[in-house]
């Protein structure tokens, strides 16, 4: 009879305390396909790295706090506003903190790119950032994947690749993707190990250059649907590729060393690079909120934004 009795108080216990945690999370059912998801948007997860702007009392890039930087560019910078008597600066004895932020979306930071980088702004096809029609939820697949010695893979690259190239393959891509439909790839996020935090305030230059993809690895994933691509790399391509750009290209089905876009079904693509996932994220299915600002430029700063799913049950459908 006692443990009859315990038994319902641990159930009864147990129940409330599921129901607790449900009414403290927020849950919304999204149907993709013929699949229905479950999608806890109670605890984003940020992909996008913090940036922390080197100050106008730092007297040089060394001074640098945290924040990567790609092809030795400027480091993004910030400055109090000064107009006449007034500085935005309360430590200097402003009524309030202004401040001017110098910054390179490319090379600074976590950044989404559309057509319009490759493509000639005046095109009627060159879509800007202000311009991109996202969803607010879109599907995504993250996997890891390790870049190999592109002299131990059969594809290729424009220019020809050197030894020290490494690669994110078609074949890497091939055995991570091929149990998900297109449905499912409309976005695809990509880690690259070994991962650590110090990809938060790397330094991408010719004495440390990333991996890139090849040419067969993006094709791959055009035939695959996949329409936003996020990579925690500073560029799809090579850092030095005599300034042919061919993955980007071959991405958005530009014909190389041309600036036009002409494929209207192309232009709300995009591509997300320098993102960082931290390794208590799990290679998985999300649901990605990309979150970027109105800026008439082909770049601009992004926070991409991961929501854990789990797939529901559906009920089976009986003819009548």
């Amino acid at each position: 009879m006692i443990e009859k009795l315990m038994e319902r108080m641990m159930k009864k216990k147990k129940i409330e305390s599921m129901t607790k945690k449900m009414a403290s999370e927020m849950m919304i059912t999204i149907e993709l396909a013929t699949k229905k998801y479950q999608v806890n948007i109670s605890k984003p997860m940020s992909l996008a790295i913090t940036v922390e702007f080197m100050s106008n009392k730092s007297t040089s890039n060394d001074d640098a706090v945290s924040q990567p930087n790609h092809f030795s560019a400027s480091f993004a910078a910030s400055k109090p506003m000064q107009v006449g008597d007034f500085i935005g600066d309360t430590q200097q004895g402003g009524s309030c903190n202004v401040n001017e932020l110098t910054i390179n979306p490319h090379c600074n930071g976590t950044h989404t790119e559309t057509i319009a980088h490759i493509c000639d702004f005046n095109h009627e096809l060159s879509t800007t950032i202000a311009d991109i029609n996202l969803a607010p939820l879109i599907p995504c697949l993250l996997v890891s994947i390790k870049p190999i010695a592109a002299s131990d893979s059969i594809d290729s690259y424009t220019p020809a690749l050197v030894k020290g190239d490494r690669l994110i393959t078609c074949a890497a891509l091939e055995s991570l993707l091929e149990n998900y439909s297109n449905e499912q790839l409309q976005a695809l996020v990509i880690r690259t190990l070994p991962n650590n935090k110090d990809k938060c305030a790397q330094a991408y230059n010719q004495n440390n250059q990333p991996p890139f993809f090849s040419r067969e690895a993006i094709l791959y994933l055009n035939e695959r649907s996949v329409e936003h691509l996020l990579v925690d790399i500073p560029s799809l391509d090579r850092l030095h590729d005599d300034g042919l750009l061919t993955c980007h290209h071959l991405f958005w089905q530009v014909e190389e060393g041309q600036h036009q876009a002409n494929k209207r079904n192309l232009v709300n693509k995009t591509i997300t690079e320098m993102v960082f996932i931290d390794n208590h994220i799990s290679d998985g299915y999300y649901f990605l909120n990309l979150q970027m600002p109105a800026f008439i430029s082909d770049a601009a700063p992004s926070r991409p934004v991961l929501y854990s799913c789990t797939i529901l049950a559906t009920e089976p459908s009986y003819e009548t």
